[in-house]
């Protein structure tokens, strides 16, 4: 059974010292970014397929989500990880 979708993405990633509910909803859409960028993936391929947001149309909102999205992934991988696998407990 495939898993529910994710909340739409908002304009900008949370930015909180904790891991937020936003940040456990959208955890598969920041492997995604982590994925993509990984393999030199374009950001506007990346906003578009990963986001679902169209850089041609609203390149500012699709750049900002893009930027705050991969940022808060990043951050996961080096802080927010610890609250992730004590909440798991």
């Amino acid at each position: 059974m495939p898993s529910p979708p994710a909340p739409p993405i908002a304009e900008t990633a949370p930015t909180s010292a904790q891991v937020t509910d936003y940040d456990r909803a959208h955890l598969p859409t920041y492997l995604r970014l982590l994925d993509a960028t990984s393999e030199g993936a374009p950001w506007e391929e990346v906003a578009r397929v990963v986001l679902d947001l169209d850089p041609a149309l609203e390149p500012d909102r699709a750049r900002r989500a893009h930027e705050t999205h991969l940022a808060r992934a990043r951050w996961l991988t080096e802080h927010g990880y610890r609250d992730l696998l004590r909440s798991a407990r």
